[in-house]
């Protein structure tokens, strides 16, 4: 049964034979989501909306979807969890869409997703990958993400296998980069790590300097950092200032995105950075996605663009095989489905967690991100070790 939905849903979005215009008195289906247009996440959740906005003029240049255009319905969250609930309690209640898509983050998908089950309402969670959202019982919340607390794992497998032990392990006091550092923690007992510093700081007001003295002091080979943008590109900054040069660095969000090889110029050599999705022709879609949104925005897509498009495939692949927008059978449907998006597989368990998606690990190598693990995308061999401040 799972191999013939996987097998419908491919049919169904690849396949656009005999599709027929949009009938003009069909009213279109409509996808209801909050997206971060101010506030802290405001460059993640533009770009997040272009690439849903994309998956929506891709439905309706191809014909329809059920016989029905695709209209977005959005909201700015203004990066706050209370703004998003209230606006997708709106979007339910008032506004009538009859699909949602998520927010951007962890604490704002943990709110919103409390509105949707509220209502009985199934939510993709389009950019979030707390565990925590997939343990309290929910039945209406699936999750398009790797788990928070499996973010590191390939890295640390690697890193096990050549016998680094010795880690220091930094991260913001969020929710998502929490569970980061507990998976990090969990192979502590199953690896024989030793983390030899542990310390989370503020995310909004990090003091950095203090913090890498104390990383010197520890004489870690690999430090591992569940970060977001601001705070990876400050860090390393303070790192060169105090001379941190341990054997490697890998953080999650932060590298892999276009900004931080912009800001860092140089000094962005040989870091690494865990990554959802890159442009890199060994990523099936990846290419022809990147020269399409380029001539849409005039940039290429980071992977914030991508998991938006992903979402709208998922979304679209449940509603195709429910043949209907219908939420009892749209559920299910997510429930079950097996599918590859843009940026890699799809399935959940019982609690609506990711259990099928893997992530990938990408280095800075002369100027550009270049994919390091696993071996079968690997565009180059790993920088290592991290090549000394002193010496560059």
């Amino acid at each position: 049964m799972r191999r013939r939905t996987y097998l419908i849903a491919l049919i169904g979005l690849l396949c656009p034979l005999g599709i027929q215009p949009v009938p003009a008195d069909e009213p279109p289906i409509r996808v209801g989501a909050t997206v971060s247009l101010s506030g802290q996440y405001t460059a993640f959740g533009q770009r997040q909306l272009n690439g849903m906005q994309m998956w929506a003029d891709d439905v309706n240049a191809r014909g329809a979807l059920l016989g029905r255009g695709i209209e977005l319905v959005y909201y700015d969250d203004k990066s706050d969890s209370e703004t998003s609930a209230e606006l997708y309690e709106r979007l339910i209640s008032e506004d009538n869409v009859d699909l949602l898509l998520g927010p951007y983050s962890s604490e704002l998908t943990l709110a919103a997703s409390s509105v949707a089950e509220r209502h009985n309402f199934p939510m993709l969670a389009t950019a979030a990958s707390a565990t925590k959202i997939f343990s309290r019982g929910y039945q209406n919340i699936f999750g398009m993400d790797v788990p928070a607390n499996e973010y590191m794992t390939m890295f640390l497998e690697i890193a096990a296998e050549h016998g680094i032990k010795r880690i220091a392990l930094i991260y913001a006091d969020t929710e998502f980069a929490r569970e980061v550092a507990e998976g990090v923690r969990a192979w502590k007992t199953s690896h024989g790590l030793d983390i030899v510093l542990d310390e989370a700081y503020d995310r909004d007001n990090p003091e950095f300097s203090g913090l890498v003295e104390r990383i010197i002091r520890s004489n870690p080979e690999v430090v591992v950092g569940g970060t977001y943008l601001r705070d990876s590109i400050d860090f390393v900054r303070q790192a060169k200032a105090s001379q941190l040069s341990p054997e490697f660095f890998v953080f999650t969000v932060g590298p892999g995105v276009i900004d931080f090889g912009k800001e860092l110029g140089p000094d962005a050599e040989a870091i690494a950075g865990v990554v959802q999705w890159i442009r890199s022709g060994r990523l099936p879609q990846a290419r022809d996605f990147a020269f399409r949104y380029e001539g849409k925005f005039g940039y290429l897509p980071g992977v914030h663009a991508a998991i938006g498009y992903s979402a709208g495939q998922v979304l679209e692949a449940a509603v195709r095989l429910a043949r209907s927008v219908e939420r009892d059978k749209v559920r299910e449907q997510l429930r079950s489905l097996i599918f590859r998006s843009l940026i890699g597989h799809f399935r959940v368990d019982e609690t609506g967690k990711q259990i099928a998606k893997v992530n990938y690990v990408m280095q800075w190598q002369d100027g550009e991100r270049r994919l390091i693990l696993p071996d079968n995308v690997r565009e180059r061999d790993a920088i290592f070790p991290f090549p000394s401040w002193s010496e560059r």
